[in-house]
């Protein structure tokens, strides 16, 4: 019987999963699962490695699903298909926010999970939904390690004058810090540019991570620098239902004209803004590519004016540009936003092939161009199955000294 890792990714309305058979020398991927639509319609899609949808299946409209019953479906139908020929040897999960403490994976234990849970208000929209989906897999499958890694831990690295906040010094002291997110999409990123750029890996690199949501990172020879995000993943660039930098003014003047509380602020910031909120129409990038409705047109023109602006402030904070990579949904499927983007980007000396932009690559710029520019697919969830891995075969060696 093989040995296999299952990776979790739980968002705010998604649940999705992904199986990895244990290799000699790494992890090869056996399907990959979405379970969307848990507070709407569920509905489930699991293709196999080679994105072969191999079972559907939806539920009844307003039947909703919450994270753990998703757990439940997830392995009642995955009985038959692989828990019968493979040994879960581990359960690797994202988790948004590792805190201060917690700077590189950790195997879950009740007082991890306990520490964990206190940084719920720092990440209310996701972190949440990452404990639920551990305590699941830990009733579904008891005696089973679990393994939490962190979108914050790859920037935790980075100069000290990035992390803190122009606040009292008593207030960064207690954890209100820069954290950055997205991390396990950059450190993916950094670990493969050396087989598309060995120059930009060793040197300066921008990595535009532009889905739902949407962060940006500056790379020192595959190391976070910089990045866009901050003490949560409200900040920075605007995203699908997310505001992005906002003036703090702005928040005090709604609590004072308005008379918004906490869960009114949360629910404008977190759901209602964005590219939602601009173009009044939808968070989708590709319906609104697709609208003639100018309103459609100001969203997608305030999103790539933003992606504009933070290029050149981490391209600052390099002193300098060596190569530019877009990843995520829209940074691997969105011609039109990548080609404004790298129009805007001419002063730093980046040329663009429109012909290369257009098939998404993977090169995009001109064998002139200064500054190279790559669409990479990222794939946070090989990462975390070789975290979990490496987590375990730690483990294993400890109890063998």
């Amino acid at each position: 019987m093989a040995d296999a890792i299952i990776v979790i990714n739980a968002g705010s309305s998604t649940l999705k999963f992904s199986v990895f058979q244990i290799e000699t020398d790494d992890t090869e991927l056996l399907l990959r699962g979405l379970l969307e639509g848990l507070n709407t319609t569920p509905r489930l899609t699991v293709r196999d490695a080679n994105r072969e949808v191999i079972e559907e299946r939806t539920w009844k409209s307003g039947q909703r699903m919450s994270h753990g019953a998703a757990i439940g479906v997830m392995l009642d139908w995955g009985r038959d298909r692989f828990l019968n020929r493979h040994r879960v040897i581990a359960v690797g999960h994202r988790v948004v926010h590792g805190g201060v403490k917690y700077s590189s994976p950790v195997l879950v234990s009740d007082d991890v999970l306990n520490e964990l849970e206190e940084l719920v208000p720092l990440a209310p929209l996701h972190q949440p939904r990452n404990l639920a989906a551990i305590r699941a897999l830990h009733e579904f499958l008891p005696g089973v390690p679990q393994i939490a890694c962190f979108d914050t831990a790859f920037h935790r690295e980075r100069p000290e004058v990035e992390q803190i906040c122009a606040l009292p010094r008593h207030l960064t002291e207690s954890g209100i810090r820069r954290y950055g997110f997205h991390g396990l999409s950059y450190e993916f990123i950094a670990s493969v540019l050396p087989e598309y750029d060995p120059v930009a890996a060793e040197g300066r690199t921008v990595v535009a991570h532009l889905g739902n949501g949407a962060s940006m990172c500056a790379l020192l020879a595959g190391k976070s620098v910089a990045t866009t995000m901050s003490f949560t993943a409200l900040d920075g660039l605007p995203m699908g239902t997310r505001s992005g930098a906002v003036d703090p003014g702005v928040l005090l003047y709604l609590m004072d004209q308005y008379q918004m509380g906490h869960k009114e602020l949360e629910q404008l910031l977190y759901r209602e803004s964005g590219l939602r909120g601009v173009s009044g129409i939808s968070h989708d990038m590709r319906q609104l590519l697709q609208s003639d409705d100018p309103k459609a047109a100001e969203a997608i023109g305030l999103y790539v004016y933003r992606i504009s602006r933070e290029l050149g402030s981490l391209a600052a904070a390099l002193g300098g540009l060596d190569s530019l990579v877009f990843t995520a949904g829209i940074g691997q499927n969105a011609a039109p936003v990548r080609a404004a983007v790298g129009a805007a980007a001419g002063w730093l000396g980046l040329e663009f092939d429109d012909e290369a932009n257009n098939r998404n690559g993977p090169r995009l710029s001109t064998p002139d161009s200064r500054v190279t520019a790559w669409v990479i697919p990222t794939n946070e969830e090989l990462m975390i199955a070789r975290h979990a891995r490496s987590v375990i075969d730690e483990s294993a060696a400890d109890v063998t000294k």
